[in-house]
């Protein structure tokens, strides 16, 4: 029985047969990649631009509603921009 084992067939090694160099990217996927790469960085940009935008229409949006409070506080109600009987907010 241990001569079985003995006379097992080597596993033969795998050899390449496909060139290295005519698998790889090479220029053009260089150019894809480096597209896309610009193309992220320039939609960041536009993204932190808007979100910019919003808090500072907020942050005016809260200084004028501040404004307000503190006239109410001082010369009693002041009519607002909205249509009388107009139950939404002005934005």
């Amino acid at each position: 029985m241990p001569w079985i084992l003995a006379e097992a067939t080597p596993v033969p090694i795998p050899t390449m047969t496909v060139d290295p160099e005519s698998v790889t990217p090479g220029p053009v996927g260089f150019v894809a990649i480096a597209l896309l790469a610009v193309i992220v960085v320039f939609l960041i940009w536009d993204l932190l631009r808007r979100v910019r935008r919003v808090r500072y229409r907020a942050e005016v949006a809260e200084a004028l509603d501040a404004e307000i409070a503190a006239q109410e506080a001082q010369d009693g109600p002041v009519e607002s921009e909205d249509e009388p009987g107009d139950p939404t907010p002005r934005a």
